[in-house]
């Protein structure tokens, strides 16, 4: 089985990327909504670890409060990502031996690299947007403000020091079409 990465910094169009895949018939995963779910079941010793911090609403975790907290506070990011990132990695191990059968599995990991999970895959694929293009979708996106949607951005290594480990780079400043364009050529390349 390959294992292969979809990787890109916020807002580049990892999902777009990740749709078009499955819609390929292969099997795609989203390490996103893992640790989503780890939250939810870790949520005790997440709201023990920032008992400090204003992070519950009606009784429970606002990721949204959470993620204001962790992305102005390197530290707490880094305790956000202690408890975390250990559940994230045993989930991709099960996922890779659950589908053991399967050619390829394509796994989304925005902070591959930053986590250390790029060691895990035969092959990574980053989606690869600039910028400005970038900071506009998040704003869109997730209701930021422009500050808010920078702090963000600047909260994740950027690209530069991200393309030369990669495999494939597939460029998102154009259309949807142009993107599936690449996203074909890329395809019959790997798999």
């Amino acid at each position: 089985m390959l294992k292969i990465a979809i990787s890109g910094n916020i807002a580049s169009g990892k999902s777009v990327v990740e749709n078009f895949i499955r819609g390929k018939g292969y099997k795609v995963f989203d390490t996103d909504i893992i640790a989503h779910e780890k939250i939810d079941e870790f949520s005790l010793q997440i709201i023990n670890t920032f008992k400090d911090c204003d992070i519950l609403s009606d009784d429970k975790i606002d990721r949204k409060k959470l993620g204001k907290i962790v992305f102005n506070n390197p530290d707490k990011l880094k305790m956000l990502e202690n408890i975390l990132d250990p559940l994230v990695r045993d989930e991709i191990e099960k996922i890779f031996n659950q589908n053991a059968k399967e050619d390829a599995i394509f796994i989304s990991v925005p902070l591959l690299f930053e986590s250390g999970f790029d060691k895990m895959f035969d092959k990574i694929l980053f989606v690869s947007a600039k910028e400005n293009i970038r900071l506009a979708r998040l704003i869109k996106r997730n209701n930021l403000t422009n500050e808010e949607a920078q702090v963000r951005i600047d909260a994740q290594l950027g690209e530069i020091h991200k393309l030369d480990k990669c495999d494939f780079i597939v460029n998102n400043n154009g259309s949807i079409k142009e993107l599936e364009i690449e996203l074909e050529k890329m395809l019959s390349n790997i798999c």
